[in-house]
């Protein structure tokens, strides 16, 4: 559990409710900024990492000449996705085929074809810049029923293809746990499904497991949707590309498993275990699909605290703006208990309304408490935190759930800080900088 702050002696009793209602001595703790050691595994050539992937794929086997190719890219910030993408189509044209790209991201872009369109642009995935046609659809083609009852959906694009290449990043998921969870095989299910196969699986995943239903409906896309093969994007914790792993669709149930352990061990994560709060500049669709990863911030079996073994223990979290790229979709805004005022107002309700609902997470669209400014939302977590020294508030601040190698941490943490190996100071305690308007001044 989070660890009170010590107490003065001479302080008099005082309630939460008062605490969070008078006006203290508004002394805010100093902060310090640490930089993270993770380790570091980084591909050298993009391009030649793709091509070895397409080659242990064994696409040169499967893509005939003059067939059609469809090339899934799904709405996640993937690093050096562009590239990616634009080598994979590169080599399918050197191997006779005639590729186009799909967006392959369930009910994202606000759930239209328009909308998804913007999504692969805003990663600098267009037509012109890849050489090669994009097919937006939301139309699915119901291509079988599962063994448990449902129908399988398949973007009508892709299944007229002759052959579908299904590219993913693997990584944890941030809410559904097995020994699979967010890479090729989902990406086969709530990705190529669109809007309808979302609504449907997800609602499937309350009535049996994850990875149940991610393994039937996979093994039924691999049977029956022309799938050529899966190239496979693993990270390292500086959102850089670690690995491109091509696996023929025959081995793509067996491996992955082993994907998402090697990705696991990569994880970036916060420097320490517990805080009263963690401030973030930004949440988005292009940081995580909760907006925030919950694997970041120890929500991911409950959204207002860590369960069991879970860490980190966050007591309280600030949201202050939303990024740019998720376009209004403030989908997980419901994980944090305070946020920012400027994130109502960039909140496109249709968006998050749709996407949390058929993500079947509609507590991630709820609207936290919401502050005029930075100071206030400080203030009022710190008084929400019970009676102490201000000086002995534990928190942090990072940008967002994808950067973290960097963290400002409030001045208590310092002796632990000096304490870890892996840890470096790289700022050493000073006041918090506000602007005329009580707003923090960026330090990231």
């Amino acid at each position: 559990m989070v660890q009170p702050r010590s107490v003065m002696q001479s302080s008099p009793p005082i309630s939460r409710t008062e605490r969070s209602i008078v006006s203290t001595d508004a002394t805010l703790p100093n902060f310090f900024r640490v930089r993270q050691k993770f380790s570091r595994p980084c591909v050298a050539s993009i391009d030649a990492a793709v091509q070895r992937a397409v080659e242990h794929a064994g696409l040169s086997r499967t893509i005939k000449t003059g067939q059609s190719v469809a090339i899934t890219v799904g709405s996640r910030g993937i690093a050096n996705i562009a590239a990616i993408t634009k080598q994979l189509v590169s080599q399918v044209k050197a191997l006779g085929g005639r590729p186009f790209i799909v967006p392959a991201m369930g009910s994202h872009g606000g759930g239209t074809a328009q909308g998804q369109l913007r999504v692969l642009e805003n990663y600098g995935v267009t037509s012109d810049s890849m050489g090669c046609e994009i097919r937006s659809s939301m139309d699915t083609a119901v291509v079988c029923q599962a063994k448990e009852g449902f129908p399988v959906h398949f973007d009508t694009h892709a299944f007229a293809a002759d052959q579908v290449i299904v590219v993913n990043r693997i990584k944890p998921h941030t809410r559904f746990f097995g020994s699979v969870e967010s890479g090729l095989m989902k990406m086969m299910l709530i990705g190529l499904g669109k809007h309808a196969g979302a609504i449907v699986y997800h609602r499937v995943i309350q009535n049996y497991t994850f990875d149940q239903i991610v393994r039937s409906v996979a093994r039924e896309v691999i049977a029956r949707c022309h799938i050529a093969g899966g190239i496979a994007i693993l990270e390292n914790g500086y959102e850089e590309t670690a690995d491109i792993v091509g696996l023929p669709p025959e081995r793509i149930e067996t491996e992955e498993p082993n994907l998402l352990n090697r990705v696991r061990d990569l994880l970036p994560r916060l420097p320490f275990d517990s805080a009263e709060l963690l401030i973030l500049d930004a949440i988005g669709k292009n940081f995580s699909g909760s907006g925030m990863d919950t694997n970041i911030v120890g929500r991911k079996h409950n959204n207002r605290s860590a369960i069991g073994d879970e860490r980190p223990e966050i007591e309280h979290i600030y949201v202050r703006s939303l990024s740019e790229e998720t376009e209004g979709n403030a989908a997980g805004i419901g994980i944090a208990e305070l946020c920012h005022r400027r994130v109502i107002e960039q909140m496109d309700p249709v968006k998050t309304r749709i996407n949390c609902i058929t993500a079947g997470h509609i507590a991630a669209a709820m609207v936290p408490v919401d502050f005029p400014n930075d100071r206030t939302a400080i203030e009022t977590a710190m008084g929400l935190s019970g009676w102490g020294r201000n000086e002995d508030y534990p928190a942090m601040w990072i940008p967002n759930t994808l950067h973290v190698e960097e963290v400002e941490c409030s001045q208590v943490l310092l002796q632990k800080a000096k304490d870890h190996a892996t840890l470096e100071i790289i700022a050493e305690p000073r006041p918090l900088q506000f602007d005329s308007d009580s707003n923090l001044v960026d330090m990231f």
